[in-house]
């Protein structure tokens, strides 16, 4: 099994706590050169009731709620759930002070317990390539969700982050994503996975890109992947000159951004 989907390896490594993710998260946070916001960009896309039964699979720390969490209305009851505990622990923290009283539970997208036709909307954001069993994920979330309930899933394209691939194997025999995790459920293969399960499937792209002028917060984005755990302090002396040499001539490193969202209806 590849690590990407390895849960043994997700929950005591890469997903153990919000440590890597956050790493990643600074990168986009601070070099986007888009003008719109990621996560007001999602919300944009919640049609739904103000008194909907929400679930989030896979929250992570809860970033997309930290940043909307004036924008929530009142009438939501949402359930924020990862199937590691440690990241649960950290999505808790970050909103200890919202005045929104979300409810928080492990679950694993692949046995989701909540009885049949019981929500109005589930989310996975960027997840769902990290699921072995995705036809059983989809299964289970199509049985939770009511007649006419939505689902909104974001996830990458096939060149996101190209660039630091290509950067990577200069040092490293594997590129940034090891195995290629954006193979798994991507922009461009998520339609067909989806449509078994959905009656309607809309697919919008975010249009983005990083432009990073910064050799520390990239460095530290590539030590929190797969890939960069592997390298060695050589090695990353090796990259640290490549990404200062990359700098030096262009003035920055313009990186392709491949981001999207599934927008299905029950």
């Amino acid at each position: 099994m590849a690590e990407g989907t390895n849960r043994q390896y997700l929950l005591t490594q890469q997903y153990k706590n919000a440590s890597n993710l956050n790493a990643r998260i600074e990168l986009h946070k601070r070099f986007s050169a888009s003008t719109q916001n990621w996560y007001e960009w999602i919300l944009e896309h919640f049609t739904f009731a103000d008194n909907s039964q929400i679930l989030e699979l896979g929250c992570g720390s809860a970033e997309f709620w930290q940043h909307n969490r004036e924008r929530i209305p009142r009438g939501w009851f949402v359930t924020l759930s990862d199937f590691s505990a440690g990241m649960l622990e950290d999505a808790q923290q970050n909103l200890r002070h919202s005045k929104h009283p979300f409810t928080f539970q492990v679950i694993d997208a692949q046995a989701i317990p909540f009885a049949d036709e019981s929500l109005d909307v589930a989310i996975a954001n960027h997840m769902l390539y990290h699921v072995p069993d995705r036809p059983r994920a989809l299964s289970e979330i199509r049985r939770i969700l009511k007649p006419g309930g939505h689902f909104y899933a974001t996830t990458i394209g096939e060149t996101h982050l190209q660039e630091l691939d290509d950067l990577v194997e200069q040092v490293l025999d594997s590129g940034v994503f090891g195995e290629k995790l954006r193979h798994e459920f991507t922009l461009e293969s998520g339609y067909g996975q989806l449509t078994p399960y959905f009656s309607q499937v809309m697919l919008d792209r975010f249009l983005d890109g990083l432009v990073v002028t910064e050799v520390e917060p990239l460095l530290a984005y590539i030590l929190s992947t797969r890939a960069g755990h592997a390298l060695s302090e050589e090695r990353i002396q090796t990259l640290r000159t490549l990404i200062e040499q990359e700098l030096a001539e262009h003035g920055a490193m313009h990186i392709t951004k491949s981001s999207g969202i599934f927008v299905a209806r029950k």
